[in-house]
């Protein structure tokens, strides 16, 4: 994983080519998306190197990504982000409503984006921090274990004293003491009093009350009798959480946010206004001008501070089966310039989606029944079957894209999900048939789906 904040050689390194190649591992075709948003992200780490004058006149391209459902659209984003350690955020714009409507607000985006941010720049502290942290804790269980040596004890004694303490360390390290329970005192946590208040309410104010709380109200130790095993994990995150500079950590994750963040638009066809102008759809278009400001450029107060969203980068997608990309409200429109179409899956796309990725669903079903002893393999006949079927049944009843892959094996595997057999088990293609038979026609069908 890389960091986006700042310029590394490791980012330089990763090149447009680069990307689509990390993406190949886990995703199958879909060629112009990949290229498109590999620039996009490149895009970002050049934005970085610009002088200060220029960068801030330098924004995002945003993309719009249309497609069938099931094709890969979402795991392009999700991997992006996944490839630079960025925050992301996929939302489904269906969920937001013009303001006045029953629904989230769209700032609520910007707010969650900062809180994802915030945890990715904080895990990265804590482990930076950990191995100083693992010795402070080390430290407080050796005075745990042996105590203090009495007033006007002599030299000879407190020289006794520290060849204990450095053998009780050696039988610490090496794992000897895992077991002996010792009393800790841990500090407890400031309980979250604001859950009773609207988040989005108390957010608005760009104030992070619960560390306000915490500074305020002076926090009581709980004494708590653990082994040592427990108390060194105890232990060591309340010494990480003390070497963490949380004004900093904040400053940083506004910062990830903004030169690194990525928020994927789901559905945004589903607010797209159609022919009917009252009812449900009449917030459609007040939708898209709440979102407008947001991805245009504007700041919102989030608990951490503000942060601004003209460098963000918006990818938004939808299936546009019932409008076009041409529907959407002008302004919005211009604020997605790249545009690019995924292809519908065929059912030779599916056999390399069942084959060809790193976590394909054959290789997770496979994993999960070595778990219980069972040796699962798929030979070339059975991944075509298998594709075969789930091609047909897409076409018969509902395309779902790749999605029907695990429906149909679901249901092939069900009989050896539930009962195991020992040894191994081969998957032909005269075992698919006798399986599956009749399955496209199967109106029960309807409950595998996810």
């Amino acid at each position: 994983m890389i960091g986006m904040t700042g310029s590394t050689p490791e980012m330089k390194a990763l090149t447009p080519r680069k990307i689509v190649e990390e993406l190949d591992r886990h995703i199958v075709g879909q060629k112009a998306a990949k290229r498109a948003v590999a620039i996009a992200l490149r895009n970002r780490w050049r934005r970085q190197q610009l002088p200060p004058e220029i960068r801030a006149d330098v924004t995002p391209k945003n993309i719009i990504m249309i497609g069938p459902t099931g094709v890969g659209k979402t795991e392009i984003g999700r991997r992006l982000a996944q490839l630079v350690r960025a925050p992301f955020l996929k939302v489904e714009a269906s969920k937001f409503t013009e303001v006045g409507y029953v629904g989230r607000d769209v700032e609520s985006i910007i707010r969650d984006l900062a809180d994802v941010s915030f945890n990715l720049v904080r895990e990265e502290r804590m482990r930076d921090v950990e191995p100083r942290a693992r010795d402070l804790a080390e430290a407080r269980i050796l005075d745990l274990l042996l105590p203090n040596e009495p007033e006007g004890a002599g030299e000879e004694a407190g020289e006794q004293r520290q060849r204990s303490r450095e053998r009780m360390k050696e039988w610490l390290r090496e794992g000897k003491m895992e077991d002996k329970e010792v009393e800790v005192d841990v500090l407890g946590r400031t309980p979250p009093m604001l859950d009773i208040f609207s988040s989005s309410g108390i957010e608005q104010m760009g104030v992070d009350f619960q560390n306000m709380f915490e500074k305020l109200m002076p926090q009581k130790s709980q004494r708590r009798r653990l082994t040592v095993k427990e108390a060194r994990r105890v232990l060591t995150s309340d010494e990480a959480e003390k070497l963490i500079d949380r004004e900093k950590l904040q400053r940083d994750a506004i910062q990830r946010a903004e030169e690194s963040g990525i928020v994927f638009l789901d559905e945004i066809d589903k607010v797209v206004g159609g022919s009917s102008s009252h009812g449900p759809d009449v917030s459609r278009e007040g939708v898209q001008r709440d979102l407008l400001p947001i991805v245009e450029g504007s700041t919102v107060a989030t608990r951490f501070g503000m942060v601004r969203t003209d460098p963000i980068l918006f990818i938004a997608a939808g299936a546009f089966h019932s409008a076009k990309p041409s529907d959407l409200i002008p302004e919005l429109q211009g604020r997605f310039p790249i545009r690019v179409e995924l292809q519908s899956l065929s059912q030779e796309d599916f056999v390399r989606v069942l084959s060809e990725p790193e976590g394909a669903l054959t290789k997770q079903y496979a994993a999960l029944l070595k778990a219980e002893g069972t040796q699962l393999e798929f030979g070339r006949d059975a991944l075509e079957e298998i594709s075969r079927i789930a091609a047909e049944v897409n076409r018969s009843q509902q395309n779902i894209g790749a999605r029907r892959l695990h429906t149909v094996l679901e249901r092939l595997l069900e009989d050896l999900l539930f009962d195991p057999p020992a040894g191994s088990v081969a998957i032909d293609a005269a075992y698919v048939r006798d399986k599956l038979k009749g399955v496209s026609q199967d109106e029960d069908l309807q409950k595998y789906v996810l």
